[in-house]
């Protein structure tokens, strides 16, 4: 069903066309939220935010994108690292008598 689906909406390939993941995470949004999602208007914004995205990479330095990239890497939350082993209850060292 699927597969039928998919085949009927997805077109020939463009610089701004929707991929296959693409699709199937709206398809999944359709049917979680009973949703329905403008394909016209998504390809739309993918568009704008591809052209933005070009023309901040023109504007600035690489030096200038790169200390900002290192800023937000530094300001990132560091994942808690936690060891299963400190957790885990003591093990005794010798077994316990059968009843």
């Amino acid at each position: 069903m699927f597969r039928r689906i998919i085949r009927k909406r997805r077109s020939s390939p463009t610089l701004a066309g929707i991929s296959l993941e693409e699709e199937l995470a709206l398809i999944r949004v359709e049917l979680m939220y009973g949703l329905r999602v403008n394909r016209e208007a998504y390809l739309r914004r993918k568009v704008d935010e591809r052209i933005e995205m070009a023309t901040r990479m023109r504007e600035r330095e690489p030096a200038e994108m790169l200390a900002d990239l290192r800023g937000s890497l530094e300001r990132s939350v560091r994942p808690t690292v936690v060891d299963l082993h400190s957790r885990r209850p003591a093990r005794p060292t010798q077994d316990p008598e059968p009843a």
